[in-house]
């Protein structure tokens, strides 16, 4: 009886669980079906963006560094959800969309960092980038140019700096406010 009674009460838990999990991407979906069917005014003109390879300018950056920043801005800047389309460099699809915004990242300053000194102490060995930014029209005009920086000080390995660098560059584009005239 003991055990009918257990086995029934596991059942039941695991039931509810599957309905908790299941239950909030449903609605999360539905909310933002809702939230986009209210907007009848719609945006003024939804630009998409391509992103160029990553320039390591003179500065002595390991390939894996550079492929590491060009992975993690394509990844960051479709989470913002500010550009229609992110396309890579040279994809033969953005030729034709008609309001295109180019990304170039050139890398300034790169302090390498020791992934050990950081876990013994935690003052030394951060790894350090810093790149310029630039959001471009087709033609070459700038609509968007910032420095920003990338690092990682305590713990992590030394490409996440790369990743908190793609993270930082999204985040000033998207408080950002660039006209296109």
């Amino acid at each position: 009886m003991k055990t009918i009674r257990r086995s029934s009460s596991i059942i039941y838990v695991a039931a509810i669980a599957v309905v908790m999990v299941a239950l909030p991407p449903r609605l999360a979906a539905q909310a933002v079906a809702a939230k986009s069917s209210d907007t009848s005014s719609g945006p003024a003109t939804q630009w998409s963006v391509q992103v160029d390879r990553v320039n390591a300018g003179d500065q002595e950056l390991a390939y894996s560094f550079q492929v590491a920043i060009y992975e993690n801005l394509l990844e960051e800047l479709n989470k913002t959800k500010q550009f229609k389309q992110v396309f890579r460099d040279g994809d033969r699809n953005a030729s034709g969309v008609p309001n295109l915004l180019v990304l170039q990242t050139t890398v300034e300053k790169y302090t390498p960092g020791s992934e050990t000194r950081r876990a013994v102490t935690t003052v030394s060995g951060a790894t350090k980038l810093s790149v310029r930014t630039q959001l471009l029209t087709r033609d070459g005009k700038i609509v968007l140019e910032r420095r920003i920086n990338g690092n990682v000080r305590f713990f992590g390995s030394n490409l996440r700096a790369t990743q908190n660098l793609a993270r930082n560059i999204a985040k000033a584009i998207k408080q950002s406010r660039w006209d296109v005239a």
